[in-house]
């Protein structure tokens, strides 16, 4: 059982900062963000869970039945990850590439001390167990100092694909599109620095600030951290309604504002970037027929276009219905690894992607979030994130894009330098 107590938060960004802060004590945390993004079916302005009772860390191997248990037991709030690796559960697919990052596959937490931001209402939600703490908690948050480290990052990235590489393997992808066996497949390739220490919360900070996502996210967990500018939902669950937004097509920011709007025009309409965006949008539609009741599936809205800090994207979004007594656990297990980080069809793609890709994802393009004890639940994509490692001293961040038939292999090499740059650029700053 938990104790809930509501606090009025005159600066938000302010308590934002503190909050944050103050959670790096703690050897789990999960921060979410949406830095007032005016999102579709927001729940929070952000949310910190931390300091776990009791957690399920796991490989593949029927990792979603364990979850369904650890979940159905607790009937608690859990915050964690799923790798994009849980593929191998689902399907008879394997992950036999290189992996410097050495996450568990699957990892969640019962926070013993949670926080909910909604407008300027704080509620914050204590285990019994500890409620005693709350108000000490609460005071020692308001009264936080910043702690400015300005520590010179000297961070040597590295690119686990080379270019020419790069062309030769999205020509070899081509191949496999024109012969039928795929419509559509992501590829991604990783960038990392060896032997490398960085302070975690500085970075993610760094990142955020220029990013300023509706789904960011900063997790520890011990030595493994994720620090997330994601920008994309993958499933929300809001009683019996199911929600998905894929982000296919995106196209460069300029500071001049005609030519920014001229991108955003250029986008819409471009015929490559729609396509990409209704194939996943056919391909999503089918995984939530598996759990939807008959005829609920339903596009509320298709390619819209979003403006980010760095980029403007296509988003559509995809909702279903469910019945009261579908676990969430199963919703999750029959659309998961999302469309737009897979491809079309999945499991072929899939098997393309393990194949041409040279790095395991691992958490990369796999999500983020939490389970209410009400069995809702909101997961992010993660993309545009750095994966660090600080036993190990190894940083990972990767990129990828969408290949079609009308896919230039120069244009997709381009296109992931684009998504690249922000992260690129918190490392390597002076």
């Amino acid at each position: 059982m938990r104790t809930s107590v509501f606090k009025p938060i005159s600066d938000v960004n302010q308590f934002k900062n503190n909050l944050l802060n103050w959670s790096q004590q703690f050897r789990e945390v999960v921060f979410l963000d949406s830095n007032h993004y005016p999102q579709h079916y927001g729940s929070y302005e952000c949310v910190l869970a931390c300091d776990a009772l009791t957690s399920i860390k796991t490989d593949y191997h029927n990792a979603f039945d364990d979850l369904k248990q650890y979940q159905q037991e607790s009937k608690d709030w859990l915050f964690g990850y799923l790798s994009y690796d849980l593929k191998n559960d689902t399907e008879a697919l394997k992950s036999s590439n290189f992996d410097g990052l050495h996450f568990p596959d699957l990892f969640f937490f019962q926070p013993k001390k949670l926080f909910l931001l909604k407008g300027n209402e704080l509620e914050i939600c204590y285990l019994n167990m500890c409620d005693d703490e709350l108000e000490e908690d609460f005071e020692e948050i308001r009264n936080q100092k910043s702690e400015i480290r300005n520590q010179k990052t000297e961070v040597e990235i590295q690119q686990r694909i080379s270019k020419e590489s790069y062309l030769e393997k999205v020509n070899e992808m081509l191949t496999h599109i024109h012969r039928g066996d795929i419509y559509e497949a992501n590829f991604c390739m990783e960038f990392f620095a060896e032997n490398t220490e960085i302070h975690p919360l500085e970075i993610y900070q760094k990142l955020n600030a220029i990013s300023e996502p509706p789904f960011a996210a900063f997790f520890k967990n011990n030595t493994d951290f994720l620090l997330s500018a994601s920008p994309e939902r993958y499933i929300r669950k809001e009683g019996t309604k199911i929600i998905s937004q894929p982000i296919k097509g995106t196209s460069k920011r300029f500071s001049d504002s005609i030519l920014d709007e001229q991108s955003k025009t250029e986008l819409s309409q471009n015929p490559k970037e729609r396509s990409e965006n209704i194939m996943i949008v056919d391909l999503v539609r089918n995984d939530l027929s598996h759990t939807a009741t008959k005829g609920s599936v339903n596009v509320e809205e298709l390619s819209g276009i979003y403006t980010f800090k760095q980029v403007h994207q296509m988003i559509s979004t995809i909702v279903s219905e469910v019945d009261e007594s579908t676990s969430p656990i199963e919703i999750i297990k029959t659309t998961f690894p999302m469309g737009s980080m897979t491809g079309a069809p999945k499991i072929s793609a899939m098997k393309i992607i393990e194949a041409l890709e040279e790095t395991k994802r691992g958490l990369y393009s796999g999500a983020v979030g939490y389970f209410t004890p009400n069995n809702d639940f909101d997961f992010n994509v993660v993309i545009r994130s750095i994966l660090y490692n600080s036993k190990e001293k190894y940083i990972s961040f990767s990129v990828g894009s969408a290949i079609t038939a009308e896919s230039k292999p120069e244009s997709e090499y381009e296109e992931c330098l684009l998504k690249a740059k922000a992260m690129r650029e918190v490392l390597t700053e002076n």
